[in-house]
């Protein structure tokens, strides 16, 4: 660099007035330019005590040059200028000159009050032809004819192609050859870094918005060629074709090593989200109190994941829900999942101190009242309460009640197979939809249904599920409107099954349908899962209370009780009176109830005893 060849020297000084421009450096001669035994004098602002350019190292000379250029010309505003005769009339040079089309190369010396030009100094020895006259005027001895200033100063210039223009031209080209490396570097770090940000924000605007839609982000084939290269890079596309500046800096117009869109890339942008995410989830909790929804499960490569929800209240007032993390756990031991437990809160600073509530499935590693997780973490924090999920309670309770009672347990064994066997296929399922129409149809004609927005909705069969809450009555609602066109679908099977199993077990499905126990049990179940259905709906409220969820309660408890000992007849009246609409036999009540096809076990109890026990 240029400052290892100078060091620091106070500036010239003069009788008339000093100077008041800070120190100028100086060359240092200790140092040896590449061996040179020339001695290299000091850089000198005043322009009649330098050194001509000339006898600089030719390795030094643009390196002085340019420190020259640097340093502007020597032009002293605030000193005395001398005063000179020119016949009768004292003159001294004017600062004013410095101001007009010479003040890039105008200087002025005070040892010798003369002028000289900076770029011919500089340069003329590159240029070469100058003559004594004019030369050494402006770059030797100087020139002090201050009554012909301005004209000695335009003849020295001269026309587009003389000696000093070249010069000065060549001055710029110096000046601006640094400048322009320098200026070009930053405005090109400056595009890149711009480019770079719109085509980052470009993959994480994209990557927000399939994470909130939960949608995959590969494909098969991300080749340029493929029409469909995966959600990720599909969606980029339609986002840049919306918008030029991202448009002309992504995919195939981004530099091959920065396109950010490497899976790798889009792996760092979802960590980088999910951290944000939980960042501010940490921060609207703000150090306060918290409860923690626990549960496992396996995912699609058959390792066992526990998932992790915070439940508090934020500074609303509003009851906030957020998924904290999912962790990958070897042993579901209560012991294992309490450490996970600990080492996910610890990570985010959260104390296992500040949990007041514990929410858990029924499995015995989480109830357990010995060794289960929620004893554990109460030995811990004897604040952080165990309320088991009433709606997991109820659930849990009817299937159970339903399984043990051999009847009701059959009756759902039947509808399984039944839904099996009609969604078993989509020509069955459009069977049953155009079938549905057609009576939909028939009905329409006389008069029984209605017509109205939001009336005569098209009907489906889903196979309940003991996780899915509620799921049992919506099936045996939907059931109880579909069954003459399930049976119709059936009736057909039984003849034009495509083998002898499958029309025995579509006939046998018909008889099941149509014996009045099975539609006794029908209704017995719709009418009790209708009156636990609501409660059901009320206990997955994110705001119900423990007071108002005992009341609920207590409500359907004596419900379940009323129908027991008064609703008995009503239910008769009504699976009779959908007997007699589908065509179904009803049994003399008073005859004896046949326990099974022998003939020899007769028995005291009758049909009507036998359904109402």
């Amino acid at each position: 660099m240029i400052t290892s060849f100078y060091q620091a020297q106070a500036s010239a000084t003069s009788s008339s007035s000093p100077l008041t421009s800070s120190p100028c450096p100086v060359i240092n001669n200790n140092i040896n330019h590449s061996q040179a035994s020339d001695k290299v004098c000091y850089y000198e602002p005043d322009p009649a005590k330098r050194k001509p350019i000339s006898e600089y190292p030719p390795n030094l000379r643009n390196r002085i040059r340019r420190n020259y250029i640097q340093n502007r010309a020597c032009q002293p505003r605030d000193f005395v200028f001398p005063k000179r005769d020119f016949g009768g009339i004292m003159r001294h040079f004017n600062p004013q000159w410095f101001k007009i089309s010479c003040s890039q190369w105008l200087e002025y010396s005070i040892k010798q009050d003369a002028t000289f030009c900076l770029c011919c100094y500089l340069f003329k020895n590159e240029v070469g032809g100058y003559g004594k006259k004019v030369g050494d005027a402006f770059t030797t001895d100087g020139f002090r004819g201050w009554n012909k200033a301005l004209e000695r100063f335009n003849s020295h210039v001269g026309n587009v192609g003389s000696v000093h223009n070249r010069c000065f031209n060549m001055m710029l080209d110096l000046m601006n050859q640094e400048q322009s490396i320098l200026t070009s570097l930053d405005k090109q770090s400056e595009k890149i870094k711009s480019d770079h940000r719109v085509r980052l924000n470009a993959s994480i605007d994209v990557i927000r918005y399939l994470l909130k839609e939960g949608i995959p982000f590969r494909g098969h084939d991300e080749s340029v060629t493929s029409t469909r290269r995966g959600h990720f890079l599909d969606l980029l596309k339609w986002y840049a074709d919306r918008k030029e500046d991202v448009k002309n800096v992504v995919l195939e117009k981004a530099p091959k090593n920065n396109t950010m869109t490497s899976p790798d890339i889009q792996k760092d942008i979802v960590n980088s989200c999910a951290k944000e995410t939980v960042k501010a989830i940490i921060e609207d909790l703000n150090g306060d109190l918290f409860g923690i929804l626990v549960d496992e499960s396996k995912d699609v490569s058959h390792k066992e994941q526990m998932a992790l929800v915070l439940r508090y209240v934020n500074k609303e007032g509003e009851l906030i829900e957020r998924f904290l993390g999912l962790v990958h756990v070897k042993d579901t031991s209560a012991h294992a999942l309490q450490n996970e437990i600990y080492s996910l809160l610890l990570q985010h600073s959260l104390s296992s101190s500040l949990i007041r509530g514990q929410g858990y499935d029924g499995a015995s590693n989480m109830q357990g009242n010995i060794n289960g997780l929620k004893t554990l973490i109460l030995k811990d924090n004897p604040s952080a309460h165990c309320i088991h999920c009433f709606a997991h309670q109820l659930q849990l309770t009817l299937v159970v009640v339903a399984k043990k009672h051999h009847d009701v347990n059959n009756f759902f064994d039947i509808l399984a197979n039944i839904l099996n066997v009609v969604g078993g296929s989509y020509k069955r399922r459009e069977m049953l939809r155009d079938d549905q129409a057609k009576k939909l149809d028939e009905l329409l004609v006389l008069g029984e249904v209605h017509t109205g927005s939001g009336l005569n909705q098209e009907l489906g069969l889903q196979r309940p599920g003991d996780t899915r809450w509620g799921s049992h009555f919506k099936t045996l609602r939907n059931f109880v409107s579909l069954i003459s066109s399930i049976v119709h679908i059936l009736g057909v099977l039984a003849n034009e099954g495509s083998n002898y199993q499958e029309k025995a077990l579509a006939k046998n499905l018909v008889e099941d349908i149509r014996s009045y126990e099975f539609v006794c049990i029908l209704h017995l179940m719709l009418k009790l899962l209708a009156i636990t259905y609501d409660l059901n709906m009320a206990l997955q409220k994110k705001d119900q209370d423990i007071v108002s969820a005992m009341k609920l309660i207590d409500i359907t408890k004596r419900q379940l009780q009323t129908m027991r000992e008064s609703k008995w007849n009503s239910l008769i009246e009504d699976v009779s009176s959908f007997c007699d609409k589908n065509g179904i036999v009803i049994p003399k009540m008073d005859e004896k109830y046949a326990l099974g096809k022998s003939k020899r076990k007769s028995s005291t109890v009758t049909y009507s005893h036998h359904l109402y026990v």
